[in-house]
C-alpha cells in the first residue's frame, strides 16, 4: 500500500493507485507512452497526441541516462520522462492514465476500427524489444471490444477483403514509413512491383511525409515527398494514355 500510494503521489497521478491491478494499468500506461513518444518523434514543435517539443526523444532520454541508480531515483526520473510527454503545456495539474492523446483527437474512432476492422496481433517478448513479456491474447482483446462497443473483433476481414500480404494484383499505391515510426515495422518496406512501391524515410517518425511542410523537414522526408509526387504523375499520365 505504501509503493502504491508512493508511485501515485511521485507520477502525480488524478486517480492515486489502490490494487496491484491498477499498478498492471499504470505499467501499460507507461509502456503506451514510451510507443507514442517514438512515434511523434517529429523534428519540430508538433501537437498531434500531446504539445511536444521538437525531437521529444532526445528530451525525454536525457532523463534517463543512468540505469544505476536507485529504484526510487530511476522511477523519479521515468515520472520527468513521462511528465515532458503529459505537460510540456504546463496545464496539466496531474497525470490522467485514461488519456494518452489530447482530447481534440478523437481516439475513440480509432479504437472501434481496431476493434472491427483492423484486429492487429501485437506482442512483446522482454529480448527483442524493451517492455515485459506479454503474448497475444486474442480472447482478452476480444472482451475489451466488447466492453467498450458490444462488437466482436474479426481477425480474418482485412486480410479476406484486401488480401493481407498477397496483394501482387494490386497497383498504384505508395507504401511510405517512416524509420522512427514503431509502426513501420508492420509496414511495406519493399518494393513489390513498378507499381506498389515502398518509401522508407530514415528520418521520420509517423506519417512525417503527410504532414505539412516545414523548414525543419529533413532531406529524407523532402526526397520522399517528391518521390510520391513524381510517381503519381506517372500514373495520372498513363491512365491518361
Amino acid at each position: 500500500d505504501a509503493g502504491l500510494q508512493w508511485l501515485s503521489s511521485t507520477f502525480c497521478l488524478c486517480s492515486p493507485l489502490k490494487s496491484l491491478q491498477d499498478a498492471a494499468i499504470f505499467k501499460n500506461w507507461l509502456s503506451e507512452t514510451w510507443v507514442n513518444l517514438a512515434m511523434v518523434n517529429y523534428p519540430y514543435k508538433a501537437d498531434f497526441l500531446q504539445p511536444l517539443p521538437a525531437w521529444p526523444i532526445q528530451e525525454v532520454c536525457k532523463f534517463l541516462k543512468d540505469p544505476s541508480l536507485s529504484d526510487k531515483l530511476l522511477l523519479q526520473n521515468v515520472f520527468q520522462a513521462v511528465h515532458l510527454y503529459y505537460n510540456y503545456s504546463g496545464e496539466a495539474s496531474c497525470l490522467d492514465m485514461s488519456e494518452t492523446a489530447t482530447k481534440n483527437l478523437g481516439q475513440l474512432g480509432w479504437y472501434y476500427q481496431a476493434c472491427t476492422e483492423m484486429v492487429m496481433p501485437t506482442c512483446t517478448d522482454g529480448v527483442n524489444d524493451m517492455f515485459e513479456p506479454q503474448k497475444w491474447d486474442f480472447e482478452a482483446f476480444s472482451e475489451e471490444c466488447y466492453r467498450l462497443w458490444g462488437v466482436r473483433p474479426r481477425p480474418s476481414w482485412l486480410l479476406s477483403v484486401y488480401g493481407g500480404k498477397n496483394i501482387d494484383s494490386h497497383s498504384n499505391i505508395v507504401f511510405s514509413n517512416g524509420g522512427l515510426d514503431p509502426w513501420s515495422a508492420g509496414g511495406v518496406t519493399q518494393n513489390i512491383s513498378s507499381s506498389l512501391v515502398a518509401i522508407v524515410i530514415p528520418d521520420g517518425a509517423h506519417h512525417l511525409d503527410l504532414r505539412s511542410r516545414n523548414p525543419l523537414d529533413p532531406k529524407s522526408v523532402q526526397q520522399a515527398r517528391a518521390l510520391e509526387i513524381s510517381y503519381m504523375k506517372q500514373w495520372i499520365d498513363k491512365a491518361r494514355h
